[in-house]
């Protein structure tokens, strides 16, 4: 990172140089605000340390003409006449820190490493967003919070490798949309990018949908079929709500992962596959781990790296640029959302993160009579205000634990039968009971 030193006190001038040079910073310096604004105007500069009080032209006035120039500037203000007036002045000038003379050298480091890491996530979160533009992507990125911020720098370094990858995220945050992108600017994107929703394959023809089987391997077996690791060779395969993949498949998984091998149902011959493992799950994999319902080994081999997609109600930054765009998408006439809508929407946690997002705007879009909605348009909960999301997930938690209990009864506490009546495998039984606190009276 280039560094710009502008200080009217050239022992001031000299001292940061000469620290700041030992720490591995590239360093331009200037004695007043005009030569900065010179310097400034002709040398790339991450970051400004201004004194405050310099003759001819303060530090103020320089922060506000390079914030004018290049809004990206970083800058930390120094002076000898410190005040909370001056401190909150100076940041809503924008700059990012105030610090007194005489410098602490130690505290002036930590700053400028903790804005150094700042600017490189942002460069990195670019270098993903003009990625996507630059080669017309079929995916879009909204959103330019803190969070999403750090997530696409993430990405940026990510998406290089080959390494096997975990995508955690609540339901609706577009983990899918994500394991595309990281597909899509990797050296796999000219290969084939193929989703396997654990969640929806039977227990029974788990092995033959990710392996594929041989001509007679079982019934109904009337030719060979290829599973989804082949039909992803050379490309990348999402393992989408892993978390529910039977053990049995688990045991299976793992040895593809180490081997880089498979065997088609029916068949005793290996085959090598060339394919980029991603895995995405709304479930808490430690803690079905700890409660056996997920293999160790499997979950480690699963997260050599780890990317954490953030809910809504934690990105609320990004909420007015999601609505904006999926207006555009959805609209066949000019519509916009009334302030007073835009700031309700604001207020409510959306449990189903963007994905309830989108779906509700497709809906105003849809029964609005005029061009305009407002906070009356909206739906009960969120004109009420209820962020609702801790209440919302005590009641579903109740609910499906009753539904358990119903079951289970229903079916004299034999839990095959159980689980059966409510379409989830024992397995998946045993986990939501434990869950729940629900003990087996059989």
């Amino acid at each position: 990172m280039q560094i710009l030193i502008v200080d009217d006190d050239k022992t001031q001038r000299d001292m940061l140089q000469g620290f700041l040079e030992r720490q591995g910073y590239r360093i331009l310096t200037a004695a007043g605000g005009r030569e900065a604004l010179r310097i400034f105007e002709t040398q790339p500069v991450q970051l400004a340390l201004l004194d405050n009080r310099m003759e001819g032209m303060n530090g103020e006035e320089v922060l506000q003409k390079m914030r004018a120039s290049s809004p990206l500037v970083r800058a930390i203000m120094i002076t000898a006449y410190g005040s909370v007036k001056t401190a909150v002045k100076v940041m809503q000038l924008g700059a990012d820190d105030f610090i007194e003379k005489p410098v602490d050298l130690g505290d002036l480091l930590l700053k400028i490493r903790r804005i150094e890491q700042e600017v490189l996530v942002h460069i990195e979160a670019e270098q993903v967003a003009e990625s996507v533009v630059r080669e017309d992507l079929p995916v879009a990125l909204i959103g330019s919070s803190k969070k999403m911020q750090e997530l696409l720098s993430l990405v940026s370094r990510v998406a290089p490798t080959e390494w096997t990858t975990l995508i955690h995220g609540e339901t609706g945050t577009g983990k899918e949309l994500l394991a595309r992108l990281i597909h899509l600017i990797s050296t796999r994107k000219d290969g084939p990018f193929v989703v396997v929703n654990c969640a929806a394959i039977p227990e029974n023809l788990f092995e033959s949908e990710l392996f594929g089987h041989e001509k007679g391997a079982f019934t109904g077996a009337v030719s060979r079929r290829l599973g989804r690791f082949e039909a992803a060779q050379g490309g990348t395969i999402l393992l989408d709500e892993v978390g529910e993949m039977p053990q049995q498949m688990q045991v299976k998984l793992l040895r593809t992962l180490q081997e880089r091998k498979i065997s088609r149902v029916g068949s005793e011959k290996d085959i090598d596959v060339d394919v980029r493992v991603l895995a995405a799950t709304n479930r808490d994999l430690k803690e079905m781990v700890a409660h056996g319902c997920f293999r160790e080994d499997l979950f480690f081999r699963l997260n050599v790296l780890e990317l954490i997609v953030p809910p809504l109600r934690d990105r609320k930054g990004d909420m007015v640029e999601l609505i904006d765009f999926f207006l555009n998408k959805y609209q066949d006439r000019p519509i916009r959302f009334d302030a007073d809508a835009v700031a309700q929407l604001v207020k409510y946690d959306f449990p189903g993160n963007v994905r309830e997002l989108e779906h509700l705007v497709q809906r105003m879009v849809t029964l609005v009579r005029g061009n305009v909605i407002r906070a009356g348009d909206l739906p009960p909960e969120i004109q009420a205000g209820q962020s609702g999301n801790g209440v919302l997930n005590e009641r579903l938690a109740e609910v499906e634990r009753q539904m358990l209990v119903t079951a289970l009864e229903k079916h004299d506490w034999v839990q095959t039968q159980a689980a059966e009546s409510l379409g989830i495998s024992e397995r998946v039984l045993r986990y939501k009971m434990q869950k729940a606190g629900i003990r087996n009276k059989k």
